[in-house]
């Protein structure tokens, strides 16, 4: 990236647990290190991170993502400290502090709220030692819960702040056809979803459609994206140029 970038990065919970629902430290740290770099490197960076739930269900002693919406609240309240504890000891190592900011749909769609959220953020972003990182309010919000919503938040929040680039980090190296090859280049997402398969856990919902849903809001406000593999963050600061792999929207 030799350009400076207003640069969006969200994260989901599939790529930041292991198999039996617990954070995965050594996810991470890489994480930490390559967006570290970009930051080092000139770029505005937020990081919208899923993972709140998931952090807390195996603290709950539970098996696998509970169904009722107050567990998932429930999940959500303890899940969300143990998060940003992680996020916080992680970039540490690199002399960047975390903010935390959790948002509901409601706060990007009331004018107010909407423009209070921009100037936080535009503040935060004023500080090369500061990532900020953005969470649904799980813990309070209904809808968020019933479907994968931080994809969607980051798409909106690519239009508030007038993102150069959105870069989806999930569990899979891009776009899957049905023969499970990466779909390297998309001009039509009404053809691609005939070809998509999914990508979500037991510990995570939703999947490549939501994903897709939030492509289509993001390239409507004139960002760039690209879907990739969160377990090969070093892959990051070549998603500008296009020169990692991945699936490019533009």
């Amino acid at each position: 990236m030799s350009k400076r970038k207003n640069i969006i990065v969200k994260v989901g919970t599939g790529v930041l647990t292991k198999d039996d629902g617990h954070l995965d430290l050594a996810v991470f740290s890489a994480l930490s290190r390559h967006l570290s770099e970009l930051k080092q490197a000139g770029h505005q960076l937020i990081l919208v991170s899923s993972g709140a739930v998931g952090a807390g269900v195996p603290r709950l002693g539970l098996s696998s993502y509970p169904e009722d919406v107050e567990t998932r609240q429930a999940a959500a309240a303890i899940g969300q400290a143990h998060l940003m504890q992680t996020y916080q000891e992680a970039f540490q190592e690199h002399d960047i502090k975390v903010a935390q900011i959790l948002l509901s749909s409601y706060d990007l769609r009331e004018e107010k709220h909407r423009k209070r959220v921009k100037q936080v953020l535009l503040r935060l972003l004023e500080n090369e030692d500061v990532l900020p990182i953005i969470n649904e309010n799980d813990v309070v919000s209904l809808r968020e819960l019933t479907k994968t919503d931080n994809d969607m938040l980051a798409a909106n929040l690519s239009g508030i702040l007038n993102t150069n680039l959105l870069i989806l980090l999930t569990s899979v190296d891009g776009v899957l056809n049905k023969n499970d090859a990466v779909i390297p280049e998309v001009s039509s997402i009404d053809e691609i979803r005939k070809e998509v398969t999914q990508d979500s856990g037991k510990f995570s919902i939703g999947g490549m459609n939501s994903k897709l849903d939030a492509v289509e809001v993001a390239l409507s406000h004139g960002t760039q994206v690209v879907i990739g593999n969160g377990a090969h963050p070093e892959r990051l600061k070549g998603y500008s140029g296009k020169t990692s792999l991945g699936t490019y929207f533009s």
